[in-house]
């Protein structure tokens, strides 16, 4: 009897710890909420983090950033909000400390955000960018109309799941430039796996939607994070690209082989990359065929 008691009070104990491991809070380093925000700079990196691309429904007649179309994925469908500075249907009363919580930590106001919303690549941003991405949304267009709900399935439409999630698979922190590397390449790590998050796409995922960190960039079969091809170095050249060409294809969607990329990568490349500038395409397109 005594035996059940202890095996008992054990697996309570186990049970209880890991709780409590899982719900623990996931936080980075604090950021500085006394910066100024740039709408200028801020308006491109609207541009450069994709925003448009995700939370714009051209084909449903959308107002810009007013909501994107649905993500389907085996956990159901996640739809993009409405991000401009409405403050019922947007984030217009969001304070930046707020917006820097959602960016950083992946906890908005109404709870732990799922990654499908890039939160990942979003905490390598500096607090000058975030500072300066928060002034130029709160100056965006207010638009009234809210994007349509999220679709998610049982248990995963319970938030506070999403804190055992975190505690498995997110470490918030800052992008620290790879020594012995040059600032063209580091700015272009930086991009692939911060705002452009272009990591976020093109890399598999497992069962519980984390990314698969040791296969970065090869590829996504479909599933969780959808279907992307392998754009490791050794894939981009044996599909025909050197910088000068990568460049191009990310300025007007025309690859070596005369074809135009169309679907999510198309509206990538109206949306977010031919926006960028010459230097920030560069550098991207020199990370991606070093690696």
């Amino acid at each position: 009897m005594w035996k059940s008691w202890w095996a008992l009070a054990a697996i309570t104990l186990v049970g209880a710890a890991t709780g409590v491991y899982l719900l623990k809070p996931v936080a980075g380093p604090p950021r500085d909420l006394t910066l100024v925000g740039d709408v200028a700079r801020g308006n491109y990196l609207i541009r450069l983090g994709g925003c448009v691309a995700c939370h714009t429904d051209s084909a449903a007649g959308r107002a810009e950033l007013s909501g994107g179309a649905g993500l389907e994925t085996p956990f159901g469908t996640f739809v993009p909000p409405n991000i401009t500075s409405d403050p019922d249907a947007g984030i217009g009363t969001w304070t930046l400390a707020q917006f820097s919580e959602a960016m950083s930590n992946g906890m908005g106001p109404q709870g732990h955000l799922y990654p499908a919303f890039p939160y990942e690549n979003y905490t390598l941003m500096s607090d000058q960018e975030i500072a300066d991405l928060y002034a130029a949304l709160m100056a965006t267009e207010p638009v009234g109309d809210p994007a349509a709900e999220s679709e998610i399935l049982f248990p995963f439409n319970v938030r506070l799941a999403m804190a055992g999630w975190q505690n498995l698979f997110f470490l918030p922190q800052r992008f620290e430039p790879e020594t012995g590397q040059s600032e063209t390449y580091n700015r272009g790590k930086y991009l692939a796996y911060g705002p452009a998050h272009c990591v976020a796409c093109h890399t598999p995922r497992n069962a519980l939607g984390a990314l698969d960190w040791d296969k970065a960039l090869t590829g996504s079969p479909g599933g969780t994070g959808g279907r992307a091809p392998d754009i490791t170095a050794a894939a981009l050249v044996a599909a025909g690209y050197d910088v000068p060409v990568l460049v191009q294809t990310l300025k007007d969607g025309f690859t070596p082989g005369f074809d135009v990329l169309g679907g999510a990568m198309g509206e990538v490349i109206s949306d977010a990359t031919s926006h960028w500038t010459d230097e920030d395409l560069t550098a991207l397109a020199t990370y991606l065929l070093t690696e």
